[in-house]
């Protein structure tokens, strides 16, 4: 009746998960489902029409502190059944002291030992979103779904004037150096595009001054 998921890392694990609310929407329609995320991460569920309540996990210079109010409002509030999507020990201690009675996550989680329903994370020839919906194949069923959010009609209303010619987005920033494609590369793959195209370069404000300087170069 009660299901958290929890994928408290950046903008692009919190959309590769949202297959799994799709699932389990369609399997149990009468359940509430919340979803914990980390601060900043929140208004990509917005208005989300399956999600009942948004946690928010601000994480900072006090994480550990922070840390054990989540847990404490987790197990506050009741859940049957607790996914953990993420590999790290802080989701797997939410998760393990969560109260729940089904505990669902991968095996490569250090707290996987306290997780009733554990799944083996193959990181090779799979894709993320396949490998976060294997955490619900056994409460669900083995068919894929694609991610699924929900922008709202001021949402569509906003971005109207930036699309009435054709258009490309590149997100050329990631908070992981070692997925950061070099700017000279990027500065390559958009100068050999069709001059026809108009081309946004997407981010956060903390991307706001790289994308700058990939402009300046181009």
């Amino acid at each position: 009746n009660r299901i958290l998921i929890v994928q408290t890392a950046f903008i692009g694990d919190v959309i590769l998960a949202t297959p799994i609310i799709e699932k389990l929407s369609a399997f149990y329609p009468d359940a509430k489902i919340d979803f914990l995320l980390r601060k900043g991460n929140e208004n990509l569920l917005e208005n989300h029409p399956k999600i009942n309540k948004v946690l928010i996990w601000t994480k900072g210079s006090k994480k550990y502190r922070s840390l054990f109010q989540v847990v404490n409002l987790v197990r506050s509030r009741n859940y049957d059944c607790v996914i953990n999507v993420q590999r790290f020990l802080a989701a797997g201690i939410i998760t393990a002291l969560s109260g729940a009675k089904v505990r669902v996550g991968f095996t490569k989680n250090p707290m996987s030992f306290l997780f009733n329903k554990k799944i083996r994370h193959k990181l090779i020839g799979q894709h993320e979103t396949s490998r976060n919906l294997s955490l619900v194949r056994e409460l669900t069923d083995d068919k894929y779904v694609r991610p699924k959010l929900y922008p709202s009609k001021a949402d569509f209303e906003k971005v109207k004037e930036l699309q009435k010619s054709r258009y490309l987005c590149f997100a050329p920033t990631s908070v992981w150096a070692t997925k950061q494609f070099p700017s000279l590369k990027w500065v390559e793959l958009i100068l050999s595009q069709d001059d026809n195209w108009t081309i946004y370069l997407l981010g956060g404000p903390a991307d706001v001054e790289e994308c700058d300087e990939l402009v300046r170069m181009c």
